[in-house]
């Protein structure tokens, strides 16, 4: 198993959801957060001092699937935030090494399935 997590701009968050759905992922879970990255959330052309920043409004997007679905889930994620705008999103991947649905104690796949 795997753990995606996807940081988005808040207005694609509707077309990352359509298309998670597409791909068949059961659930994924949403937060609103804060957040910058190489250009420390300044645009281009602007003056910049050291140690300035601009916290900008994200969503962070995340769900656990098959290995096997990941790389497709990835290009489905990719095209439905593919703008042409810095910053339109950051995807990341990780080892998940069990999972437990607590009401009836399935394990591994069983529990995210």
């Amino acid at each position: 198993m795997k753990k995606i997590e996807v940081y988005i701009q808040p207005y694609s968050l509707d077309a990352v959801a359509k298309a998670l759905a597409v791909e068949g992922v059961l659930g994924m879970t949403v937060t609103e957060c804060k957040g910058f990255g190489v250009q420390r959330g300044f645009t281009r052309g602007e003056e910049v001092k050291p140690g300035q920043y601009i916290f900008h409004p994200k969503m962070k997007v995340e769900m656990v699937v098959l290995e096997s679905e990941v790389e497709h889930i990835i290009e489905r994620l990719k095209a439905s935030l593919k703008s042409g705008q810095i910053g339109e999103g950051k995807i990341f991947v990780s080892p998940v090494d069990d999972a437990v649905r607590t009401h009836t104690g399935e394990r591994g796949r069983d529990a995210i399935k």
